[in-house]
């Protein structure tokens, strides 16, 4: 399998040959940096945990290079970073004992560039080998310019596939934006419960992101506790881990849906779902 760039690779923690571990991918999670898979896609990782007839798969659009470098990595070199984060990746895929993991390695400055396709042609390669019926990846409300490249490869990516290849189910996952302002019936619902101590693990697993004072790992589990509790108003809680998500199927199937027009409809939604709740309580309507 060839990528554009040449440090690109595949890690397959069960030592399968690639092209057999790429074949039995179902749910694949597609993100920007080392640490977002986990976070965002969760649900697939546990999913093929917790069933034998799944397998989920990893991608890694960048290199890591970038990062924060505080407490003890305060001295490293961004090419050691570079290497420690790629390092962080490949051992969560063995602790949640993916099928494959792949690391693209391109720079974001290229995954931000509209007119660089080599991203989405990588992503074209790996899923024509792949198939698999369920995508996460970013959210296209997402604040993270680098992951807003991501989504938008990945979308131009999957339509290019035949519509026989095409997955079940793409969803957009929440990193740099909570998902909580999607109204109700537009929420993608993955219920995590009872897996915290293998979350845990994987979020752990990203030393170099945690050390220096962000606590990606605590914050990932704080906000799906907070979503399980707040979700419904007028019950008890049904989940204690949930993980919001959004619908982006439409988006890879004809007649392709505006990207643009798309989300900020969904804003609309929101807009108009406040305004209603407002006006009834003015006497307005």
């Amino acid at each position: 399998m060839r990528f554009h760039q040449a440090t690109a690779e595949i890690y397959v923690p069960d030592r399968k040959p690639w092209r057999s571990a790429l074949r039995r991918i179902t749910h694949l999670g597609v993100g920007a940096h080392q640490d977002d898979l986990e976070f965002m896609a969760f649900h697939g990782i546990l999913t093929a945990y917790r069933d034998p007839a799944t397998w989920f798969g990893g991608v890694t659009c960048t290199n890591g290079a970038g990062s924060a470098r505080a407490g003890r990595f305060k001295k490293y070199t961004d090419a050691a970073m570079q290497t420690i984060r790629r390092r962080e990746q490949n051992q969560a895929a063995k602790i949640g004992r993916y099928g494959v993991m792949i690391q693209l390695d391109h720079p974001s400055s290229v995954v931000k560039n509209p007119a660089a396709g080599g991203l989405r042609d990588d992503l074209l390669t790996v899923l024509q080998a792949a198939r698999p019926r369920v995508v996460y990846t970013h959210n296209p409300a997402d604040k993270h310019d680098t992951h807003i490249g991501v989504v938008v490869a990945l979308l131009e990516a999957l339509r290019h596939l035949p519509v026989a290849q095409r997955p079940r189910q793409v969803i957009g996952c929440e990193v740099w934006r909570d998902l909580d302002w999607l109204v109700d019936a537009r929420k993608v619902i993955m219920d995590v419960s009872g897996a915290n101590r293998l979350a845990a693990r994987l979020n752990g697993v990203f030393a170099s992101q945690i050390a220096g004072g962000k606590r990606y790992d605590l914050a990932t589990l704080g906000r799906r506790s907070a979503h399980a509790t707040f979700f419904e108003s007028h019950a008890t809680d049904a989940a204690s881990q949930v993980i919001f998500g959004m619908d982006l199927t439409p988006l890879i199937y004809p007649p392709f849906p505006d990207l643009e027009k798309y989300i900020l409809n969904l804003v609309d939604e929101f807009r108009a779902d406040v305004q209603t709740r407002l006006q009834k309580r003015l006497g307005k309507i």
